[in-house]
């Protein structure tokens, strides 16, 4: 049973709802994070995908780092890194791991929407993975967001990003019928566009951001990052789906942005 109280919406920080604090704020998810992902293809995909294009040593910064997939294998491989989550429980994972690894990181309790802890241009690399955007609450707060991560940046650095797609929902009758629902609740303003709500891990009410590929590339345009490639994905596999250039913007079912601080 959970021990901490949901403090009223005035009092939650900048893109974060109820839920997201419940899920942050639940030690049993941190515990269960690496058994519940173990074969998800996502994340062998995206660990060789950074591999191979963050080579060259330096400083990283992991947002949303959860149990530390990516924050140890980059501190293994000699970058110097920080790990900064919204969740304590998960940040004391990756300190446990980081131990037994034999490795530093640097780990921050702190809202990916306000990293003013950190300098302008502290790091060369910074990951998003996981659809880590499409969690913030709000298109206000993921726009500030961005703008935060493209500030920690220094000229030059890189950010890996990945977002899933809206319209992956159109493949099948259940995701068409949300859809239509979803449609006529944005008419209403009941919602905002592409958030999708559901049960996760337990926590009733979790929402995630489904982008579409214009939104996604413009809010990074406006945050002052120039978007070097796009891998979109496949839906079920997670590898890059054949022939990337054709209707992408449907197909994916998300995409992996890699992307330069100008």
């Amino acid at each position: 049973m959970s021990t901490f109280r949901v403090p009223p919406s005035w009092r939650l920080p900048e893109g974060v709802d109820a839920p997201l604090w419940q899920y942050a704020h639940t030690p049993r998810l941190a515990a269960e994070e690496d058994a519940y992902f173990s074969d998800h293809p996502l994340f062998e995909v995206d660990a060789r995908l950074l591999d191979e294009r963050f080579t060259e040593l330096g400083r990283l910064i992991d947002l949303g780092c959860g149990a530390g997939r990516h924050a140890i294998r980059f501190a293994q491989r000699e970058f110097h890194v920080a790990a900064v989550d919204l969740s304590r429980s998960m940040l004391e994972i990756v300190g446990q791991k980081a131990a037994s690894a034999g490795v530093e990181i640097l780990r921050v309790e702190a809202n990916l929407c306000r990293l003013d802890g950190f300098p302008d241009a502290t790091f060369d690399y910074a990951l998003s993975m996981f659809s880590t955007l499409g969690m913030i609450r709000g298109s206000d707060a993921r726009s500030r967001a961005l703008a935060e991560w493209s500030r920690i940046l220094r000229p030059g650095g890189r950010l890996a990003l990945h977002a899933h797609n809206l319209w992956l929902n159109l493949r099948d009758r259940q995701g068409r019928g949300w859809l239509l629902k979803h449609a006529f609740r944005t008419i209403l303003r009941r919602d905002e566009l592409g958030e999708r709500r559901m049960t996760y891990r337990g926590i009733p009410g979790m929402r995630v951001h489904l982008y579409r590929w214009g939104e996604l590339k413009s809010s990074m345009l406006a945050a002052g990052f120039r978007i070097d490639e796009v891998i979109p994905l496949d839906e079920i596999t997670a590898e890059p789906i054949r022939w990337p250039g054709m209707l992408h913007t449907l197909r994916a079912g998300g995409w992996m942005v890699f992307a330069t601080r100008r």
